[in-house]
């Protein structure tokens, strides 16, 4: 058994998530605590009650969100037996921070603060260009960067996520956005509106990478313990100027998703374990895994829930 965890990233929060591992787990809390120690607004109290309009705002959810998912992974740790290892780790977007901490490379206070700066100058340029996001299903990458190579408007538009062989994420202003929507309407795909006000992950956000960069040089980056696919390339990395480059260009880059978790299949992962809100990244799984293949894939972000992770693991 080859086991990586995978980490969700902005849009799996809901209010009162972390909460139960955080009243019955000792290290669990604790990580909250650090992540409070370095927020300046109440993040225990947002992630636990809300409101949602505040917890889903980039500056907040993403430390929620964060601290959320290395909650979640402390409790998968705590329970797992003596010579089970987890050898990999990948992270959807804003997750990749959480999965950075959880193979060693930031603490649990440096991975929450540079959510916070990431989610404060995402919204910047959201503030400053505005934009959205929408889900294209039932059309493969090359239909959608068709589809977008034939806009010929004053629009801007890109794919921000290549999710599944047929869910892409396309990013941009209301012009290029509903262009590339009706065109893809007319192709019979499906297009979901994300409810998010910034065009993460396209040239609209480019602006925040330098900013970004320069933060993050304050900040301590050792050496993964385990091996991290990124974004950017879906790939491994481990240099660590390497890994703050492609940290840097994520903000206005593609998210790779599916040859991400193609290369971790090929690599010889069998098991992957989604430690976080919700089950985005599991069902994504359904669509990405080859048909026939031995690939076992849990998620959890409640004590139930990992015990029934536990209880499936088993019996692998």
């Amino acid at each position: 058994m080859k086991i990586a965890v995978l980490f969700p990233g902005q849009g799996s929060q809901y209010v009162g998530m972390g909460r139960e591992f955080v009243e019955t787990n000792s290290n669990c809390a604790d990580i909250m605590e650090r992540a409070e120690s370095v927020c300046d607004f109440p993040i225990r109290s947002l992630s636990f009650n809300g409101p949602i309009e505040q917890l889903t705002r980039a500056s907040v959810v993403q430390p929620a969100l964060t601290a959320t998912n290395l909650i979640c992974f402390e409790a998968l740790r705590d329970r797992l037996p003596d010579g089970i290892q987890i050898d990999g780790f990948a992270g959807h977007s804003a997750g990749e921070y959480s999965a950075l901490c959880a193979a060693g490379v930031i603490s649990i206070q440096d991975a929450v603060r540079l959510v916070e700066r990431r989610g404060f100058f995402m919204e910047r340029e959201g503030d400053k260009n505005p934009g959205g996001m929408r889900a294209i299903l039932g059309l493969s990458i090359d239909e959608v960067e068709s589809l977008i190579n034939d806009h010929d408007g004053q629009g801007i538009v890109t794919i921000a996520n290549y999710n599944t062989a047929q869910q892409i994420v396309i990013s941009g202003n209301q012009e290029g956005l509903d262009a590339v929507s009706a065109a893809a309407e007319q192709a019979e795909a499906k297009v979901i509106h994300l409810n998010v006000s910034v065009a993460n992950h396209s040239p609209l956000v480019v602006e925040a990478v330098p900013d970004f960069f320069a933060f993050m040089s304050s900040i301590q980056f050792n050496t993964p313990k385990a091996t991290v696919y990124f974004n950017v390339t879906a790939e491994p990395e481990r240099l660590t100027y390497e890994i703050k480059q492609i940290m840097a260009r994520q903000i206005a880059s593609r998210v790779r998703w599916y040859e991400i978790i193609s290369r971790m299949i090929d690599d010889g992962f069998d098991t992957f374990i989604e430690a976080g809100p919700n089950k985005v990244l599991k069902n994504m799984m359904r669509k990405i895994v080859p048909k026939g293949s031995n690939v076992t894939s849990l998620q959890f972000d409640t004590p139930e829930s990992l015990d029934k992770c536990f209880e499936k693991l088993a019996l692998n």
